[in-house]
C-alpha cells in the first residue's frame, strides 16, 4: 500500500496496467458523437435559465424602467443563494433515484420543460410601477424559478462526469459541450440589441425595452421545451446499470456538502473556480457599461449593436480556447492547462483597459474575444477535471455520487457569484454611475475602466496559486482507474 497525498492509503497499481499514451482512448471508451451533441445541448438550458436573466435584468429594469441597481443586484444575490439550496436538494434526489430511465434524464427531463415554460413569466410586469413592486416582483418570481432549474441542472451537470472513464476523452465531452455552448451564448450577446429593434419602437419612436425582452424570451422558452425533450431522448447514463443500479446504498443528503468538501482535490478545484467566479462576475456589468456609457458616449442602440459584434467574436474566441485548452491538457496535463488559460486570463484583463476605447470602438472586439477565449478554455478543463475528482471520491468512498458532487460545487459557486452580483451593483454605484444622466462623468468612467480590469486580475492571481497545488496528475488518474475496475469491473 501506498499514501494517497490526502492520507489514505491507495493501492499500488499493478504493472499489467500501463498508462495510456496521451490522448490515446480505447473504442469502448469513446461517447458517440449524437450523446456528446446531447449533452452539449444541455448548455441552451444552463445558459438561458441561469444567465440570461442577470444578463437583461439591468438592461431592461434599470436602464429602461428605471430601478435602482442595488435592488436589482440585491434580487440577483437572493436568487443565487437560493438556487444553492435548491441544487443540494436536486443533486441529492438525483443521486438516490432508481427508473428505468436512469436517475438524471426524468429530472432533465421535465425540469427542462418547465424551465422553458417559465422564462418568459419572469418579465411580464406592467409599466408604471414603483421600484418597490418591481423588487417583490423580481424577488418572488426568481425565487419561484430556480428550483425548477435546479431539477434540470443538478442531473445534467452529474450527467457529463459519467459519460466515459477515460481521462482523455473526458476532455472532449466537454469540449463538444462548450462548443456547442456558444450558440446560446451568442443568443445572449444578441438580446440587447434584439429587445432595441425598431418593431417594437413605441409611439414616441424610442426602443420599448420591455416588449423586446418579453417576445424574445418567449422564444428561447420554446426552443428551451424542445432541447429539453432531445437531451431525453439522446443521452445515456454509462455507470448506471452497471454501478448504480445494483446496489440499494442511498447517499444521506448530509453527505452532499458535508463529506464532499472532505475531498482535497474536489476543494482544490472549488477554490480555483470560486476565485475565478467572483472576480469575474464582480465587473461582468461593467463590460456593458463601459460600452454603453464609455465607447458609445450614452447610445444604448449604437451600444447594443457593439454588443452583438463582441458576441460573434466571442463565439469566434471560444471556439479557439476551447481547442487550445484541449491540446495543453492532452499534452501537459489537465493542471497546465488550467495555468496556462489563468495565465492568460490575466493578460486578457489588463488588455480590457486599452480595449475599450472611444475612438477606436472596434478594439472592444479582442476585449470580449480575450475574455470568451480564457472562460470557454477554463470551463472545459475544469469540468473534465471534476469528473476525475469524481473517481478519486469513489476510490475512497465506493459510491458514485456526481449529484453531490454537482450540487455542493453549484452550492460553492453560487455562493461565489451570489457575492460577486451582490457586489456588482453597488460597484457600479460606487463609481458615481447615475442611470438618469445620459452622459456619465469621467470620475466614474475612470473607476469603472479600472475596477474593470483590476478586481478580476486579483481574482485569476489567487485561482493560478490554488491550481497549481493540484496532484490529480493523468499517471494518477490511470492508476485510480486501475483500482476500481479490479474492484467493481469496466464501465
Amino acid at each position: 500500500m501506498i499514501a494517497d497525498p490526502e492520507g489514505a492509503a491507495a493501492p499500488v497499481m499493478h504493472p499489467a496496467a500501463p498508462v495510456a499514451a496521451a490522448g490515446a482512448t480505447p473504442a469502448r471508451d469513446r461517447v458517440p458523437v449524437p450523446q456528446k451533441i446531447g449533452f452539449g445541448l444541455g448548455s441552451f438550458l444552463d445558459m438561458w435559465g441561469h444567465w440570461l436573466y442577470q444578463s437583461l435584468a439591468f438592461h431592461v429594469f434599470n436602464v429602461c424602467l428605471g430601478v435602482a441597481p442595488g435592488l436589482i443586484s440585491t434580487v440577483i444575490f437572493l436568487k443565487i443563494a437560493v438556487d444553492a439550496v435548491s441544487d443540494a436538494l436536486f443533486g441529492w434526489l438525483s443521486d438516490n433515484t432508481r427508473t428505468r430511465w436512469g436517475r438524471r434524464r426524468p429530472f432533465i427531463l421535465v425540469g427542462g420543460v418547465l424551465a422553458g415554460i417559465g422564462l418568459p413569466l419572469m418579465f411580464a410586469v406592467g409599466r408604471g410601477w414603483t421600484d418597490s413592486e418591481y423588487f417583490v416582483f423580481m424577488l418572488v418570481s426568481t425565487c419561484l424559478y430556480v428550483p425548477v432549474m435546479s431539477c434540470f441542472n443538478m442531473p445534467w451537470s452529474s450527467l457529463g462526469a459519467e459519460m466515459t472513464p477515460d481521462y482523455h476523452e473526458r476532455t472532449r465531452v466537454m469540449s463538444w459541450k462548450n462548443a456547442i455552448q456558444k450558440v446560446p451564448e451568442l443568443a445572449m450577446f444578441v438580446a440587447a440589441q434584439f429587445t432595441t429593434l425598431a418593431v417594437f419602437n413605441d409611439a414616441s419612436g424610442k426602443p420599448d425595452i420591455l416588449l423586446g425582452a418579453q417576445v424574445y424570451t418567449a422564444i428561447l422558452g420554446g426552443i428551451m421545451v424542445v432541447v429539453a425533450i432531445a437531451i431525453f431522448l439522446l443521452t445515456r447514463e454509462r455507470y448506471y446499470e452497471k454501478v448504480v443500479a445494483q446496489t440499494r446504498q442511498r447517499v444521506p443528503f448530509k453527505d452532499t456538502l458535508y463529506r464532499t468538501l472532505k475531498n482535497k482535490p474536489f476543494r482544490q478545484m472549488l477554490g480555483t473556480m470560486l476565485a475565478y467566479n467572483m472576480a469575474t462576475s464582480m465587473v461582468g456589468l461593467l463590460g456593458y457599461y463601459a460600452t454603453v456609457y464609455y465607447v458609445c458616449g450614452g447610445n444604448v442602440v449604437e451600444a447594443t449593436q457593439w454588443n452583438s459584434m463582441m458576441g460573434i467574436a466571442g463565439l469566434v474566441c471560444g471556439l479557439i480556447g476551447i481547442a487550445f485548452a484541449g491540446w495543453v491538457a492532452r499534452a501537459h496535463g489537465k493542471r497546465n492547462a488550467l495555468m496556462t488559460v489563468l495565465v492568460l486570463g490575466i493578460v486578457a484583463f489588463i488588455g480590457d483597459w486599452f480595449f475599450y476605447n472611444p475612438r477606436l470602438p472596434w478594439l472592444q472586439l479582442f476585449a470580449s474575444g480575450g475574455v470568451a477565449f480564457v472562460g470557454a478554455g477554463f470551463w472545459t478543463i475544469y469540468g473534465s477535471a471534476m469528473a476525475d475528482v469524481i473517481d478519486h471520491d469513489e476510490l475512497g468512498s465506493g459510491q458514485r455520487r456526481e449529484g453531490s458532487f454537482a450540487a455542493c460545487g453549484s452550492w460553492i459557486s453560487k455562493v461565489g457569484l451570489a457575492l460577486g452580483n451582490g457586489a456588482s451593483g453597488w460597484v457600479l454605484m460606487f463609481t458615481g454611475f447615475d442611470a438618469k444622466l445620459p452622459v456619465q462623468g469621467e470620475d466614474a468612467l475612470l473607476l469603472i475602466r479600472i475596477f474593470l480590469s483590476g478586481i478580476p486580475i486579483c481574482g485569476l492571481l489567487v485561482a493560478l496559486y490554488i491550481v497549481s497545488r493540484y496532484f490529480l496528475t493523468e499517471q494518477r488518474m490511470q492508476e485510480i482507474r486501475a483500482d476500481l475496475e479490479a474492484r467493481r469491473g469496466t464501465v
